[in-house]
């Protein structure tokens, strides 16, 4: 994956902040570790920025990682008719990013959410994955039941 794509700077500055959380994600998924805080913050240190640019990334990946089981549920409880393990590592760091702050970060309305998922998933998943990443989202959305269009706080 191309860092130059995380600090687009045609991005805003929350699109690169969870461009930055899903790429740690991911690459978390593919080789987890114990040092889940260093190993952040040097990802990060290789970045364009200083650390404190991407201090949402840092909620948004404690938040993910703390709340994985759940998220995980979700999901599992959506795809039905897909084994969770065949899930495109890229799509589930998505899914599980999104879905964390659907149900958890109340002050960013869920379109929003979702279309940043989304434009991310162009940049960083298959072209297949435009459908699935919008269809598992939007019975997400349904099941945690907030408002689409606006801030639940």
């Amino acid at each position: 994956m191309d860092e130059d794509l995380i600090t687009n700077p045609n991005w805003s500055q929350r699109r690169q902040n969870r461009a930055t959380a899903f790429r740690f994600l991911f690459q978390w998924e593919l080789n987890p570790t114990d040092r889940l805080r260093e190993d952040l913050a040097e990802f990060i240190d290789r970045l364009e920025h200083d650390e404190d640019y991407y201090t949402y990334s840092f909620e948004l990946v404690d938040g993910v990682l703390d709340k994985i089981k759940i998220l995980d549920s979700i999901i599992q409880e959506i795809v039905t008719n897909w084994d969770f393990s065949r899930i495109a590592k890229a799509d589930l760091a998505l899914l599980r990013l999104a879905l964390y702050e659907i149900k958890y970060r109340l002050d960013v309305p869920p379109v929003v959410i979702i279309d940043e998922a989304l434009e991310i998933g162009k940049e960083f998943s298959s072209e297949n994955s435009k459908k699935f990443l919008n269809g598992v989202l939007d019975k997400a959305l349904e099941q945690i039941d907030r408002p689409a269009r606006k801030p639940a706080v």
